[in-house]
């Protein structure tokens, strides 16, 4: 019996990470990991926030610098300046995403949708609004350069669809980029 709790409970917490909504798409990783990495430095400054702007970019760069930093430690990565080998750059923006077309969508409009009066099953109600109209995104594009050739060794672009666009919440918001961050620097390889 206790056997069973451990392994739903375990199957549940693997079940609940994969479901993350965070989408990465990693480049290849041979020519950043041909050229065996151990040093690395930040290509830009931190942002400085002095005159109080209310851009979500200033929330998010000591954030993701932060976990693109615990990341790459974790790996075996050293955080030096002075003997760096590669920088990390990041691109953050925000973007719009069409929704998903489906089978049972009109010749009038190609997005899912509801019709009165058809005798559509909730089920299917359900996914045309979930899955239809315009979603928020949060995209972070991470860029690794080799500092003596000056050109990009790996990249990886990480998005997640936003699900309370006009609600800020600090620490949900942290949660979100550690967690994305994990994901998106996962194909890395250990430094050796």
């Amino acid at each position: 019996m206790l056997l069973n709790r451990i392994v739903f409970a375990t199957l549940l917490a693997l079940s609940i990470t994969a479901c993350s909504g965070v989408e990465t798409r990693p480049d290849d990783t041979a020519n950043f990991e041909a050229a065996n990495y151990l040093y690395y430095k930040w290509r830009s400054e931190p942002l400085d926030n002095r005159r109080g702007s209310t851009d979500p970019i200033y929330q998010v760069d000591p954030v993701l610098r932060k976990a693109v930093d615990s990341e790459l430690k974790a790996k075996g990565y050293v955080l030096d300046p002075a003997r760096a080998q590669f920088s990390v750059d990041y691109v953050y923006a925000e973007g719009l995403r069409m929704g998903e077309t489906s089978d049972s969508a009109s010749n009038i409009s190609t997005y899912p949708g509801q019709i009165p009066n058809r005798n559509m099953d909730q089920a299917s109600i359900d996914n045309a609004i979930a899955l239809g109209g315009v979603k928020e995104t949060s995209n972070i594009g991470l860029q690794f350069n080799d500092v003596g050739r000056k050109e990009e060794v790996w990249r990886v672009v990480i998005t997640k669809i936003i699900d309370r666009v006009n609600q800020t919440d600090i620490e949900a918001m942290k949660k979100t980029v550690n967690t994305a961050i994990r994901h998106g620097l996962r194909p890395l390889p250990n430094a050796d």
